[in-house]
């Protein structure tokens, strides 16, 4: 596996110095400060790649060039801005960085309910509480119809939760679940948040997905004629949250992905923490029937909860046999002679890093490294004993 590590761009804390101290070879970033739907320019695209060259490190993958709110939606410009998407493809293409991570989820990125969340050792780490996502859909967002979405027992648990929440505490959820990554969303307000939920309110699973499979088909010929490679990225959590659609949350998903236009470019992000989330998800297996198609790894690990809550465990415990996985991707590795780009995901916030607070929730350097160096270490005792 080709190591690479995300960042942020200049104002990341996490610098490319330290990227490279790490041993990874490669960087994943992208554009941040160009606007959702808008053109990579050539310039920036080389001025970026340039930045990272010079530090003696690959631009592996980006990730992501955002898809717009419209073209999700198939509505409004959408085709314009499926035509600045074609062009941006085709900018990143005269730049020769040819690797793009995307996702299809509508109006949030990854959803959590806890940024630091402590665990017994004193780190911290993400955590997706249900109980807490019904508090915010029903008494902080007053979101209609959440009795449809929860379970009773949920629904009763949320209420005892939110009574003896402080204000404190009830602001930090609401941080958590609206503050967006760069590039992502904006940091969001609750009636802005409302206004864009509204707009998926007659927007079925089905319709999403036929705007995914309109979107792919109007891309992926190109991107196969440039040599690009797109890799979609699960949803996470894998499941409906706040009466969104989630489309990307298992294998029959990705049957459906692979077969609405079959490219080689037509690829996926295979992100074990995302698809780890589904218990009904066998990672393994489906490395294995999808390895065609997987052109990028996020290698995490995720402790599942009965009523469906997890958190971000140590890269190679949770619930997710990190042994398994990592050997069905050295096997296609061997039998397609390629290596695959994977970068350490959702690192736990740990040691200097817990004084001196200034990274992204998920992406501080010390767990990020914690996490690739176990996983170099898995690799590589898996290799010396054969696969």
């Amino acid at each position: 596996m080709t190591e690479t590590f995300r960042w942020f761009g200049k104002t990341d804390a996490v610098t490319l110095s330290d990227i490279r101290q790490s041993g990874a070879t490669g960087v994943v970033t992208a554009l941040h400060h160009i606007p959702n739907g808008e053109i990579w320019p050539i310039k920036a695209i080389e001025a970026t790649k340039n930045t990272i060259l010079n530090e003696g490190l690959e631009w592996s993958f980006i990730e992501s060039i955002p898809i717009h709110e419209n073209i999700k939606l198939r509505q409004g410009d959408y085709n314009k801005r499926i035509e600045n998407y074609k062009q941006s493809l085709i900018n990143i293409a005269k730049c020769d960085v040819k690797n793009v991570c995307y996702n299809f989820m509508p109006v949030l990125d990854w959803t959590r309910t806890h940024l630091f969340w402590e665990l017994e050792d004193g780190s911290t780490a993400l955590r997706f509480d249900k109980v807490e996502m019904a508090v915010f859909e029903t008494y902080i967002m007053q979101r209609n119809d959440v009795e449809n979405h929860y379970s009773d027992d949920i629904l009763s648990k949320a209420k005892h939760r939110f009574d003896a929440m402080s204000k404190t505490e009830i602001q930090r959820l609401k941080d958590s679940i609206l503050k967006g990554l760069p590039g992502t969303v904006d940091d969001l307000d609750i009636p802005t948040f409302k206004k864009m939920i509204a707009q998926y309110k007659d927007i079925s699973h089905s319709d999403l997905k036929s705007n995914l499979s309109y979107f792919l088909n109007e891309i992926i010929p190109l991107a196969e004629e440039l040599g690009v490679k797109m890799a979609i990225h699960p949803d996470d959590p894998p499941f409906d949250i706040m009466g969104l659609p989630r489309i990307i949350t298992s294998e029959s998903d990705l049957d459906d992905l692979v077969s609405f236009i079959d490219s080689p470019s037509n690829g996926i992000t295979f992100c074990t923490g995302s698809l780890g989330a589904n218990k009904n998800n066998d990672l393994p297996k489906m490395i294995e029937k999808f390895k065609n198609r997987i052109h990028f790894l996020h290698l995490r690990n995720v402790k599942r909860e009965a009523d469906g809550s997890f958190y971000e465990d140590h890269h190679l415990e949770g619930s997710s046999d990190m042994f398994e996985i990592v050997k069905a991707v050295l096997k296609i590795e061997s039998e397609q002679n390629i290596s695959l780009p994977m970068r350490p995901d959702h690192g736990h916030q740990m040691l200097h890093d817990l004084k001196n607070n200034t990274t992204y929730a998920g992406y501080s350097a010390i767990g990020r490294l914690k996490g690739l160096a176990e996983l170099r270490g898995l690799s590589m005792g898996i290799l010396r004993n054969g696969l």
